[in-house]
């Protein structure tokens, strides 16, 4: 099955949506991506709305530093914000390069209706919640993101045009960086809900917080699929 150890927290979470998070990591985007048979208009579409994405959530995550409230969880969001903002966004920058567009126009795009709802719901996780709010609403896309990545790697067509994009997610410094966050998750719950999360009066809300949140996943790639 190709999951990654990212901690027992996210195991939960994960457990408790199964069929959302099937579809997420199983989208036909995705599939497209393994086979080599995703229409490069679809994935530069995708590309571009990403990258407006990873520009809120690498806000989110900064949010994540001022909710905290031990070092280690100040020191894990800042180090991802610092993935987010100086590695994982420089694939879109230069993939994009090739296919004549600019960052500028990448940082301009206009934000699609999918790409609204999910930026803002994390950030409303995050602004309305508390520290455990916001990591369930972010928990998704970093967590599914490394999972696919991990999958597609063994699994991938060897003519995909896709393996840049593979090996970013499958790669050793974003499964650290997971690895990471998932063992911090993993604190912070207990630091707040006790070493029985699952028993805790607001465990039922944060699963939701990280279902929807993973629903919206499957809307995003949704989104890619209609330039294809």
């Amino acid at each position: 099955m190709n999951m990654k150890p990212y901690g027992q927290i996210f195991a939960m979470w994960r457990s408790g949506c199964p069929e959302p998070w099937r579809a997420y990591t199983h989208h036909r985007f995705v599939e497209g991506l393994r086979e080599g048979t995703l229409p490069r208009s679809a994935f530069l579409n995708y590309l571009i709305q990403d990258y407006v994405f990873l520009v809120h959530f690498a806000r989110a995550w900064s949010l994540g530093v001022v909710k905290a409230e031990t070092l280690d969880e100040m020191k894990v969001c800042a180090g991802t914000v610092d993935a987010l903002v100086n590695h994982e966004m420089a694939l879109h920058i230069k993939t994009c390069a090739a296919e004549g567009i600019d960052e500028a126009t990448l940082f301009n795009a206009s934000e699609e209706f999918e790409n609204l709802a999910y930026t803002r719901y994390v950030m409303d996780a995050g602004l309305q919640g508390d520290f455990l709010d916001l990591m369930a609403a972010l928990a998704p896309c970093c967590f599914g993101y490394g999972e696919i990545g991990a999958r597609l790697e063994q699994d991938a067509a060897a003519d995909t045009p896709y393996h840049d994009w593979i090996n970013t997610y499958a790669g050793e410094d974003y499964q650290t960086v997971m690895a990471n966050v998932g063992r911090m998750i993993d604190a912070a719950v207990a630091r707040r809900l006790g070493e029985k999360p699952q028993q805790a009066a607001r465990w039922e809300h944060l699963q939701q917080r990280f279902t929807t949140a993973t629903e919206l996943e499957v809307r995003f790639w949704d989104m890619g699929m209609r330039a294809a």
